[in-house]
Parts: structure tokens; C-alpha cells; sequence
């Protein structure tokens, strides 16, 4: 079976819908907490994929977090040998970080739901299920980055030019998070309580509508992942 390292920072921002679509596709994930020791024993060539998952702490946050600076360096490693890998939220940064861009805070938080508008690259890449035409999407950051040299955009906000991005042909990072599943959002609100509040954000008013919008967010990110997963050569294409 096709093995995947899920890098995550926060128990409960997981691979939620992306989950079933890499059992689907014969890949079995595992976790690692990115702060853990254990990843400096971890080969980071060797996974067939690697999805560096979201969180709180912001990448330039190393005095704090010196262990960021060793994921990232990680990360550098896998990406330069060519390997797949996928990055959502924080991971996206780091990805970029560890492409050599700036990462660093945004103008504003952009917390809820807002369609993407994709590029004309992103228009005809893996992403072109999650056009906003076709479905909204969740966003829950403060931070941003420059894109990597030789990086294509794929997808922007009116908040937020940077939302998706391609490296080569075997990277991809997402500033937004198509991974959201409504089933588990509770845990997402219970988590972030302290930011929901500090940010003004109505909890009941997030709540309803991700539950109107999550299923049919799920449906459109299942064909990205699998169109994305089929590109990197880790499924067939449908």
C-alpha cells in the first residue's frame, strides 16, 4: 500500500475529507505531530506523500517554536527530491518558507466562508472543482506569504491574493482549507474559542453556515484531491 506521513500541529485540524479519498485511493496516512522528535528519525524522502496540516502559530514564530525550523528544513529536503507533497493552512506557509519565500502576517484575519477565484493556471489545474462558481470555501487565518520563485498561483481571495499555489509539478499549497469536514467543525469552534472570540466572530452564525455549506465543499474537494493525487502519479486518473 502507497504509505502518507500527515504532519499535524493541532489534534483536531486533521485530514477531515481527505481522509477517505486517500483510503479510496490505496494510500494509507499516518499522523506525526510536528513538534514531535520522532520526525527527525523520519526519512523525508521516504513517504509516497506528505500533507503538512494547519494551526495556530505563525511560521516565523521560531524563537517560540524552534522546532519549526527543523520541520521546515524537513520539508525542504522532501520537496527538492522531487516527492509529493501537500500543504494546508500552516502547512502551505511552511511549504513556502521552506521554498524560500517570506511568510508573515496579513492585514486582517480572514475567518469564514468565501468562494475562491482561481487563476487561469488554476481554472485548468486539480483545483478547478473548488472554483467559487461551484462551491464556497473556509478560511481561518491572519497570515500570509510571497509566492516561491518558480511558484504558479492557482487561486486568490479579494482579502487574500495567495490562496493556492503550484511548485513543480508534484507540491501544491493551499492557504484555505477544502479538508473541512461539518461533521467534526464543533471541535474546530471548542479549539479556536479564544481567537473566535478576540476576532468578533458570531460562533452561531459560523456554525450555520458551514453546516449549509460543508457537504457540498466536501463533494467539489474530493474530485480536487483525486484529480491532484492522479497528477503526482498516486491514483489513476478518472
Amino acid at each position: 500500500m502507497t504509505s502518507s506521513l500527515a504532519i499535524r500541529h493541532v489534534a483536531f485540524e486533521d485530514l477531515g475529507t481527505l481522509a477517505p479519498v486517500l483510503d479510496q485511493s490505496g494510500i494509507a496516512p499516518r499522523y506525526l505531530d510536528g513538534w514531535s522528535p520522532d520526525l527527525a528519525h523520519v526519512d523525508p524522502v521516504a513517504p509516497d506523500l506528505v500533507v503538512v496540516l494547519g494551526g495556530p502559530i505563525g511560521v516565523y514564530e521560531v524563537a517560540a517554536y524552534p522546532w519549526l525550523a527543523h520541520e521546515i528544513g524537513w520539508l525542504r529536503t522532501r520537496m527538492l527530491a522531487g516527492r509529493p507533497t501537500l500543504g494546508i493552512c500552516l502547512g502551505a506557509q511552511l511549504i513556502a518558507a521552506a521554498l524560500g519565500a517570506r511568510v508573515y502576517p496579513g492585514p486582517l484575519k480572514e475567518l469564514g466562508w468565501t468562494p475562491l477565484q482561481l487563476s487561469a493556471a488554476g481554472r485548468v489545474s486539480a483545483l478547478a472543482p473548488l472554483d467559487g462558481r461551484l462551491t464556497s470555501m473556509l478560511h481561518w487565518h491572519g497570515d500570509t506569504f510571497d509566492l516561491p520563485e518558480g511558484a504558479q498561483l492557482l487561486a486568490s481571495t479579494a482579502s487574500y491574493r495567495h490562496q493556492a499555489y503550484r511548485w513543480q509539478q508534484h507540491v501544491l499549497g493551499l492557504q484555505c482549507h477544502p479538508e473541512l469536514d461539518g461533521a467534526t467543525f464543533e471541535r474546530w469552534l471548542v479549539g479556536h474559542a479564544l481567537e473566535l472570540a478576540q476576532t468578533g466572530v458570531d460562533v452561531p452564525a459560523l456554525r450555520a453556515e458551514t453546516a449549509a455549506r460543508s457537504g457540498t465543499l466536501a463533494r467539489q474537494a474530493a474530485l480536487a484531491w483525486r484529480r491532484w493525487l492522479a497528477e503526482v502519479g498516486l491514483a489513476s486518473a478518472e
